[in-house]
């Protein structure tokens, strides 16, 4: 079903519908989730490492968000706000759990960084496989990452936003983000050398320099992400 359709408040952009939820609405909240749900579970999941524990940090921020709607300033998109909710939700979790993750990244997480645009056509079964893998490469690399690195690329490289945006979300200087995207960059082309020498076989393999490129790889049939 798509978000909106049929709901009363298909008509309402999101900061509308943050406020309609600050005065009582009972359901414009519940409306502003579904609208942007597969990208926040994307950022939860690409920040916690694992499905479970992505599942937990999506709805400790959602909760934060629910409660605290009214701090909201309408100084940036509503999208921006709760994608530094939920960031900050998933941080807070892992660095009370203080442990690295163990589980490997779904291969299809960069599948619903995708959710809510046009799709490609199939790939070829040939062509899907080698993306699937050097998808899968670069996932592997990015969950060796520090949370505060990792964090920063998720939210530059795979989401898109600017530096400003996430120095925002983030609440450091722009410095600060730009520092850590550089050092976990330098990371991830070094953790990516071996793999990729792995995947083929033996030496010779270019790194990937930037792992940007992953988030022009063509998804294919998305799984959803925990019903809210």
């Amino acid at each position: 079903m798509i978000p909106g359709a049929g709901s009363p408040w298909g008509d309402h952009d999101d900061h509308a519908l943050l406020a309609a939820h600050v005065r009582g609405e009972p359901d414009a909240f519940g409306e502003l989730f579904a609208r942007h749900r597969d990208r926040l579970w994307a950022v939860a999941l690409r920040t916690m490492g694992n499905p479970d524990d992505a599942a937990d940090g999506l709805q400790d921020a959602l909760i934060a968000a629910y409660r605290r709607a009214e701090t909201f300033r309408g100084d940036c998109a509503v999208t921006t706000w709760l994608h530094r909710v939920v960031v900050n939700a998933c941080l807070d979790r892992l660095r009370a759990l203080n442990v690295r993750r163990a589980e490997p990244l779904p291969d299809d997480v960069e599948e619903y960084a995708r959710a809510g645009r046009d799709r490609p056509a199939p790939l070829d079964p040939s062509v899907a496989t080698e993306v699937s893998e050097q998808r899968g490469l670069v996932l592997r690399a990015l969950r060796e990452l520090p949370d505060e690195q990792r964090a920063a690329i998720v939210l530059v490289d795979l989401e898109g936003h600017s530096v400003a945006e996430v120095a925002e979300m983030l609440q450091c200087a722009p410095g600060t983000v730009k520092s850590r995207c550089s050092r976990g960059r330098a990371r991830l082309a070094r953790l990516l050398a071996p793999l990729l020498e792995e995947a083929d076989g033996g030496p010779g393999a270019t790194p990937a320099r930037n792992p940007q490129s992953a988030r022009a790889v063509p998804p294919t049939q998305p799984r959803a992400p925990p019903a809210g």
